[in-house]
């Protein structure tokens, strides 16, 4: 009979443990619920942490800026997915990166702040408009990076930069149905342990669909997927990230 009781109340201990919450001293340290996918984060956590993490002094507000300034699409990162390119920039310890797609130039100062002295930067842009404004933006951020400002169709500039290569880190913002092809390019003339990293991943939320556009999408994240060690972070639109091994 005791014994009986004492394997019940390990049982019972066990499911307690399994479905709620973990305590230790009465404070939470861990949670099932959020390991399942449930978000904690709202508006006020979002605003708090980009604040913290993320602010903008005076240089990265302008180059934040300069899209609506001119007219453009307001299509840049947001200032934690910024700080992000950054951070990641920072990690890898990059001299030589490729930027695809630079719109105003906020991303590419983002991944300029997190580099070395003295590294360089090839960022390309189908829109000679948009180059214009981004060399002004980058101008105007006072970096101690070289950022090239290439104008035309990426799957065409992209075979001139090997020369320039390996590389520490791709960025890939542009058109969604070439991203198969510039994940390709990546993977090729990364260095081992550089990075691929490309923004909508979710392809604003049509990632499963039924579509080529879809399929194109989905074929960048599998590539990825099996040639290197990846991950897609739960951004607003989801941002893979990936190591070439």
């Amino acid at each position: 009979m005791v014994l009986g009781m004492k394997v019940w109340l390990l049982r019972r201990s066990s499911s307690f443990l399994d479905d709620t919450c973990f305590f230790r001293s009465n404070k939470r340290v861990a949670d099932k619920d959020s390991r399942q996918g449930q978000r904690y984060d709202d508006a006020e956590i979002r605003t708090y942490v980009e604040r913290v993490h993320a602010r903008h002094d005076e240089p990265l507000q302008q180059a934040f800026d300069a899209a609506e300034r001119a007219g453009m699409p307001q299509i840049q990162v947001a200032p934690n997915e910024g700080q992000l390119l950054e951070v990641l920039s920072a990690m890898v310890d990059a001299k030589r990166v490729v930027e695809v797609g630079t719109l105003a130039g906020y991303s590419a100062v983002r991944l300029a702040r997190g580099m070395k002295p003295g590294g360089k930067i090839f960022s390309l842009e189908f829109e000679e408009k948009h180059a214009a404004v981004a060399r002004e933006a980058i101008a105007k951020a006072n970096l101690d990076v070289d950022v090239e400002v290439m104008v035309g169709d990426a799957r065409a500039l992209l075979p001139s930069l090997e020369q320039h290569g390996p590389f520490d880190l791709v960025f890939v913002d542009a058109d969604k149905e070439s991203y198969p092809e510039y994940g390709a390019w990546a993977r090729k003339n990364l260095r081992p342990g550089g990075i691929l990293v490309g923004d909508n991943a979710y392809l604003f939320g049509n990632l499963t669909k039924e579509s080529e556009r879809a399929e194109r999408m989905r074929a960048f994240h599998e590539e990825a997927a099996g040639e290197m060690v990846s991950v897609c972070l739960p951004t607003p639109d989801g941002m893979l990230v990936a190591v070439k091994r």
